[in-house]
């Protein structure tokens, strides 16, 4: 029993995300650090595209990662920081886009979406209630069934 339970947690503990930032990036402040690993889980990587920085084993993250905790040593502001990255690679770089007109589609579609799938669902089944199933056939109906069953 005691096997299973070492094999099972070492199985969960070797899918664990791994960080990928390097013991030489780290800088020698934790609270420099602490706001460095913040920015940089608030970062896309433009190689991996679907990992923040701060995960990514990619040259241009390990690059990015070094030029936030550079910009944080020179006394930059988190903000300052990030729109010093967003300048030179746009708003793609940020894995949460902000709230801003141009990305009001983005931000509004699912409320639409959701909004539009409640109505056809009600539309839908006022139609159905309409006419209850099971409901006797009518004379047309009666005469078209037989003709085509050809009794």
């Amino acid at each position: 029993m005691i096997r299973v339970l070492v094999a099972l947690f070492l199985c969960i503990v070797s899918v664990a995300p791994a960080f990928a930032v390097n013991p030489d990036e780290v800088l020698a402040d934790p609270a420099l650090e602490a706001r460095a690993r913040a920015i940089s889980a608030k970062l896309r990587c433009m190689v991996c595209q679907n990992q923040s920085i701060d995960d990514s084993n990619a040259e241009l993250a390990k690059d990015l990662r070094l030029l936030v905790r550079e910009r944080l040593e020179n006394g930059d502001s988190d903000e300052a920081v990030i729109a010093y990255v967003v300048s030179r690679y746009g708003e793609f770089v940020l894995l949460k886009p902000r709230f801003e007109a141009k990305t009001l589609v983005l931000w509004g579609m699912p409320v639409v979406l959701l909004v539009l799938g409640t109505v056809t669902l009600v539309v839908a089944a006022r139609r159905r209630g309409r006419r209850p199933a099971g409901a006797p056939l009518s004379k047309d109906e009666k005469e078209e069934l037989d003709k085509l069953l050809g009794s």
